[in-house]
């Protein structure tokens, strides 16, 4: 038996591996005892193991011919290959020709390698990866907050006794089912507050005297949280002390929200005064509260804006490092809190270091071995690196690890057409994903049980990946497909084959870091300590961040007033589109729609819409339509409910080609993350 974690979100789920000769599939799966799913799993979970024996699972590396075929290929050849068009690639159009594409489902020990290979084998300063789509604004939110990124700063069990938990743009009881339990208790004192436009599984838990639904106008939450704080200062219910000793810039916000009196955020949000006020003092008055963010308010062009306001709320109710309250954002991929921290991001080196600082750079070039001068600046974020591809001044050759950019991509035609403009697509899966079928080469990697390593959780603890079975014979770890190539392209420093001594060089590298795990290895995580980051050496971690101070240099966390903009609001002959996951799907679907029993309930794409809607165009329960704006159109079947909003329309993103919700997304992006807009869109619907 082996005891590992669940290869979805960032719950991590603890489950034991068996070996089962005799069975269907290589291994069983069993739920384990664990603080964050308390031995329970989601169908996603449970069905994990159907993965390890899938009929369509990558064994041996792929190129494309001259008939435009992909064919099997022997990997010391296409590595010789690889190498020789990435250096003549660099040599005709400079290293940043090349560029790299990571994602927040490798371990750390992949992340950290690949952002490594990037800067100092390729030289380049085009890497960024798919965490830009799901963490960045929630990231430039605590950053310019707190000085520090970490989507929990408490132990997920500390919300199981809080009375209040105000939860905005997430949908757990779909996206993590197991952490639900940990909002019973707030739910049995009446004092869940769940804020969507959709009434989901999430919101269905205020039913019943649980709690308060609201279902704001989608990409009101802004204004909504500014009329929350006006409430907040306007009644002076803020915890005065905390705000004095432990904050600054109050004056500033007072002058920033004193124009968003609750009357007025209605008008905008559909949100009732009333209401407003009443979860204002409902969050004053409680003696253990939370406020808790995840996409649904982030993946805005003004999420880090509204990621900010949340974390004003917080601040001015003196939650932050208070015992029984607290701010945290739910980390959504797998190693989405550890892939941000490692170098993977366009901006970062390891330790979750800012890649300008002169001092970050001679201390992680020092471990490396090469000169500070030799690791290139800061890149470009995700979306500029896609759909810049192919132009003058864009990469000119892409290697993609982790992800399905022609899936999870905003305005996603954009990025198929960038990709096919390249000189060399290079993708790394263990099946033949979207993106993978557009590659020159594509390199079989292997799968969660079949490698050591680890992860990092949405509560920034650090745990153990373990290998149950062997990986099949051609398959690869990418440490060791990074190191092939590093020798190939005569790349100074180590590339250690083995992860528990990767994982040192890395704990070696963040060192000092915001995200320091240098107290940490394999050996140590092997003994089941809870190891919290920051972990410096002599340390025991740090369960609970900002007990005594916040990370920036005065210990003051910052009120960074923020100003709510104009958005095109939705009219009679169009709908706010908003998109988000299914319970039974993850992410790209790569991985989930490969699985009889999960995709058996919805095959195909659907679209919720409310009845009154539906009516009003002419669609039934079950007939085709058409969603369409300027930037594309999908089809799918309807399917009608009164848990959404009349003038909004829902897709699920998990869907690829044709069915793919993203090619309605729009790719702006917010000015602090870079995030695109991804929860918002104006659209037309028609029957099919």
């Amino acid at each position: 038996m082996t005891d590992t974690h669940c290869p979805y979100c960032a719950l991590q789920c603890a489950m034991t591996l068996t070996p089962a000769p005799d069975g269907p599939l290589p291994v069983s799966v069993a739920g384990r005892d664990f603080p964050t799913n308390r031995g329970g799993l989601c169908k996603k979970g449970w069905t994990s193991a159907e993965l390890l024996g899938d009929a369509g699972r990558l064994t041996t590396p792929l190129m494309r011919g001259d008939d435009g075929e992909l064919h099997p290929a022997d990997w010391d050849a296409v590595l010789d290959l690889l190498a020789a068009r990435l250096q003549g690639i660099a040599a005709e159009h400079g290293r940043d020709a090349i560029g790299v594409f990571g994602g927040g489902g490798l371990t750390n020990e992949k992340a950290y390698q690949l952002g490594k290979f990037a800067r100092i084998a390729l030289g380049t300063s085009r890497i960024d990866y798919n965490g830009r789509f799901c963490m960045s604004s929630a990231a430039a939110a605590a950053n310019r907050s707190f000085g520090i990124d970490r989507g929990l700063p408490f132990p997920l069990t500390d919300l199981d006794t809080a009375e209040t938990i105000l939860m905005l743009g997430s949908n757990v009881g779909d996206t993590m089912p197991p952490f639900v339990s940990h909002l019973q208790g707030a739910r049995a004192r009446g004092g869940l507050i769940v804020v969507d436009p959709r009434r989901s599984s999430t919101a269905r838990l205020c039913a019943d005297g649980g709690g308060i639904h609201l279902q704001p106008v989608p990409g009101t939450d802004l204004p909504l949280l500014l009329a929350l704080i006006h409430v907040v200062i306007a009644e002076r219910l803020y915890d005065a002390g905390y705000v004095a000793q432990r904050t600054s810039g109050l004056e500033q916000l007072q002058q920033s929200i004193s124009s968003w009196w609750p009357e007025r955020a209605e008008t905008i949000t559909g949100v009732p005064a009333t209401r407003i006020r009443e979860i204002a003092r409902a969050l004053a008055r409680s003696g253990s509260a939370y406020i808790l963010t995840g996409r649904g308010v982030e993946q805005h062009v003004d999420g880090a804006d509204t990621a900010t306001a949340a974390i004003n709320l917080a601040l001015l109710l003196g939650l932050p490092g208070t015992p029984g309250s607290g701010y945290g954002t739910l980390t959504g991929q797998g190693n989405g809190q550890g892939g941000r921290e490692h170098g993977q991001k366009a901006d970062q080196l390891p330790g979750y270091r800012k890649i300008t600082d002169p001092a970050a750079r001679a201390h992680v070039a020092a471990v490396w071995g090469v000169d500070p001068d030799d690791i290139p600046g800061p890149g470009v974020p995700a979306v500029e690196l896609l759909q810049g591809a192919g132009l003058p001044g864009g990469v000119r050759a892409l290697l993609v690890h982790g992800s399905n950019v022609v899936v999870s991509s905003p305005n996603v035609a954009t990025v198929r057409a960038s990709l096919g403009r390249l000189d060399l697509l290079v993708v790394s899966d263990f099946f033949l994903s979207e993106t993978a079928r557009m590659a020159d080469i594509v390199l079989p990697v292997l799968q969660w049980a079949e490698e050591e390593g680890t992860m990092t959780n949405l509560e920034g603890r650090v745990l153990r990946r373990r290998r149950a079975i062997a990986a099949p014979a051609g398959a690869r770890s990418e440490l060791w497909i990074m190191a092939e190539l590093a020798r190939r392209l005569d790349a100074p420093g180590e590339w250690s084959l083995e992860p528990s001594e990767v994982f040192d060089e890395l704990a070696r590298a963040s060192a000092g870091g915001p995200a320091d795990y240098s107290g940490l290895s394999h050996a140590l995580l092997d003994l089941g300590v809870e190891a919290h980051w920051p972990f410096p050496v002599g340390s025991l971690g740090t369960p609970r961040l900002f007990a005594d101070r916040f990370a920036h240099p005065d210990g003051r966390a910052r009120l960074v007033a923020v100003r709510a903009r104009e958005h095109e609001a939705a009219d009679g002959g169009r709908l706010n589109l908003v998109t988000g996951r299914l319970l039974e799907q993850y992410q790209s679907g790569t991985q989930t729609r490969r699985v009889t029993e999960l995709t058996a309930k919805r095959p195909a794409l659907i679209a919720q819409l409310h009845p009154a809607t539906a009516r009003q165009h002419g669609i039934g329960e079950g007939d085709g339509l058409r969603i369409a704006n300027h930037r594309g159109s999908v089809t799918a079947r309807a399917e009608l409910t009164r848990d959404i909003r009349p003038d909004t329309v829902f897709l699920p993103f998990h869907y690829p080609d044709a069915g793919s919700a993203n090619l309605l997304t729009d790719d702006r992006v917010d000015p602090h993350s870079a995030m695109p807009e991804f929860k918002r869109a104006l659209v037309s619907i028609s029957p099919e």
